[in-house]
């Protein structure tokens, strides 16, 4: 380490006292004298130099070898701050293509604070350079307004997560998986493979209904039967149909499935099947109760009502027919 320094104090004491050494003289007064007079080397100037580089290297030698020490440590803490929040997102599940990302980031920014504090202790006036890097970020901030306000939104999710990838959420008409959550935007998979881009701006001031959240979650699935028709046999096919569902969760997994007497109406009752299931097997639980639970009631000639019309004709005193009623 002493033989760097030595090296940085020699160059530097070249450079600066290169200005000295070798400048030219001034002009003398006799403007009839034409070009510029031969420098001229002698002890008194020579003194004269070695005390303005003297002066000069006591004043900035010190500066400079002390921002030189402060850099290199700089970096070392730098690397170790970067390396540790790499590890802290990566016990936290953090997405793997964003740490990269984040970690860059974190380290551009802590190395451009370190080398403005580095100048200003050397003395390298840094304000308005500061300032410009002000003027061209508020630059790229105005035009940049939406596509900012996605990014810190993708940092809100990432960081808060209300849902994650894989999970099913709601987001206005539109419904399906988490398939990537980016910086800018998020990926949603649909049940019919279609792809649905949604702005992370979004998501973060919109209503988000995340279906599978909670790992296991409850269908509703109402069933009309008619009023003639048996409520206990109905339950009972209905509550045959959950047994031999295998899309469903065991009761000691969740809460208890239920099957209630959700509603009466004009022309049926309606039973409600409260069923569990995991959030992957979400649709498949609710199609193949719908398919069973038909097929079981036609074989109890459980009739499930349908609107129809009832055109009821009464009798009535036969009118002649005359130039009068006509």
């Amino acid at each position: 380490m002493k033989g760097i320094i030595h090296r940085i104090y020699l160059v530097l004491a070249a450079v600066l006292g290169s200005n000295w050494l070798f400048a030219q003289q001034p002009v003398p007064a006799d403007t009839t004298q034409k070009g510029l007079q031969p420098f001229q080397f002698n002890i008194q100037n020579y003194e004269t130099y070695w005390d303005k580089l003297s002066t000069t290297i006591v004043t900035y030698a010190p500066r400079f070898i002390i921002g030189v020490l402060l850099l290199y440590l700089g970096f070392k803490v730098i690397a170790r701050i970067v390396k540790l929040l790499d590890n802290i997102m990566k016990r936290n599940n953090f997405n793997e293509d964003l740490r990269p990302f984040f970690g860059t980031l974190i380290s551009v920014s802590f190395k451009v604070l370190l080398l403005l504090s580095v100048a200003e202790i050397i003395g390298i006036e840094t304000t308005s350079f500061v300032a410009l890097l002000a003027s061209i970020g508020f630059a790229i901030g105005l035009a940049l307004q939406g596509s900012l306000s996605n990014f810190a939104s993708g940092i809100l999710i990432l960081v808060f997560k209300p849902f994650k990838t894989g999970d099913m959420i709601r987001i206005d008409d539109y419904i399906g998986v988490v398939h990537e959550i980016q910086i800018f935007n998020t990926i949603l998979m649909t049940i019919h493979n279609r792809q649905i881009v949604i702005p992370n701006s979004i998501l973060t001031n919109g209503v988000v209904e995340n279906i599978t959240g909670a790992g296991v979650i409850r269908i509703e699935i109402i069933f009309g039967i008619g009023y003639n028709d048996s409520i206990d046999d109905a339950r009972d096919t209905i509550w045959s149909v959950i047994k031999g569902c295998p899309f469903l969760v065991n009761e000691e997994e969740a809460k208890p499935h239920q099957v209630l007497v959700y509603g009466l109406n004009e022309s049926s009752v309606d039973l409600a099947a409260w069923v569990w299931t995991k959030g992957e097997d979400y649709w498949n639980a609710l199609y193949f109760m719908q398919e069973y639970v038909k097929k079981a009631f036609d074989k109890k000639g459980i009739t499930i009502p349908f609107p129809q019309m009832s055109l009821h004709v009464e009798s009535s005193t036969n009118i002649p027919v005359t130039s009068k009623n006509i």
